[in-house]
């Protein structure tokens, strides 16, 4: 009697599996399952929880057969069963081909057809934004990073970059390219770059030891060309997909070699970006928008990455 209770809640589960793979249309098959609202709830959250490592390593690259093949090096490395690996990268793959060409908003779009959890949406959307405009997530320098850092870097973008406004063409997949485009004229702060020195010099003296403080007077040139250089670039399809690689290269690196702390970071990063509104360069209103838009992203992507050596091992 036991094993014939067991064998009918496996074929239970196998006929509902399918309709996991379109938790929408649940609704319609409630009464031939007699399952609890709260109980489906609970099998659909089950069902499309992933690991961070497996997601992580599917960041970047296309879901491709080809790719799925490769699932049994990751099961491999990382311990998690092979079955549950196929599981996560098709379930990535299924959200990303439904919602990947919707217009409006992405996480919305998920919970509306796949009836996710807000944070659990959230993160799919992550697979979906940083997979569908091709981001560059597979670099060796990048492999500290955690899904979670990648994710709080994609959400930062995805609500400073993109056409998040309400109307016919709100897309948070699909960057604002008049933005982007506007963004070569912060070129401007290059030529004034001893008085924004200046000012930056005078916000962070009093809150770094002079060390780092020394740091930032000496090679200010350096830091804000580096800034600036990955900014103006933006609206270039390669330099965004890039984005990651070259704010670890040609910032963080630097910077952990003057021996930064994050919190010498924040603090120099507020100082870089409100000192840049007292000047006279952005006195334009767009130009202000434009410069607060693209450094509320950089700062957030910049302290998220920066990881001291105990976080990178």
């Amino acid at each position: 009697m036991l094993q014939s209770e067991i064998e009918d809640h496996y074929r239970t589960y196998s006929l509902l599996e399918r309709l996991l793979h379109n938790p929408a249309k649940i609704k319609d098959h409630q009464l031939e399952f007699q399952i609890e609202p709260q109980i489906m709830s609970m099998l659909i959250q089950r069902y499309y929880k992933f690991d961070d490592a497996v997601y992580r390593d599917i960041l970047g690259k296309k879901l491709s057969t080809r790719n799925r093949k490769d699932l049994d090096d990751l099961s491999e490395r990382t311990g998690i069963n092979i079955l549950s690996c196929r599981r996560q990268f098709d379930n990535a793959k299924r959200v990303f081909k439904v919602v990947e060409e919707m217009p409006g908003l992405v996480v919305k779009n998920i919970i509306d057809n796949f009836a996710l959890d807000k944070e659990l949406a959230k993160s799919y959307a992550t697979v979906v934004f940083l997979g569908s405009l091709r981001f560059d997530c597979t670099k060796r320098k990048l492999q500290y990073l955690s899904f979670q850092d990648l994710s709080h870097c994609a959400h930062a973008i995805m609500a400073n970059w993109t056409c998040k406004e309400q109307g016919p063409e709100q897309d948070d997949t699909e960057f604002d390219r008049e933005f982007l485009l506007d963004l070569k004229d912060l070129r401007v702060m290059l030529d004034k770059d001893r008085e924004h020195k200046h000012l930056v010099c005078a916000k962070v003296k009093p809150q770094m030891l002079e060390k780092v403080f020394q740091d930032v007077e000496n090679n200010f040139k350096t830091y804000t060309r580096a800034i600036l250089g990955i900014s103006c670039g933006l609206h270039r399809s390669r330099e965004m997909r890039t984005l990651f690689i070259d704010m670890v290269e040609k910032c963080l690196e630097p910077w952990y070699a003057a021996h930064w702390s994050r919190a010498d970071l924040s603090i120099f990063l507020a100082a870089y970006t409100h000192s840049a509104l007292e000047m006279d360069a952005l006195r334009e209103a767009e130009l202000r928008q434009s410069w607060e838009r693209c450094m509320n992203v950089l700062s957030a992507c910049l302290t998220c990455l920066h990881k001291d050596k105990k976080e990178k091992k």
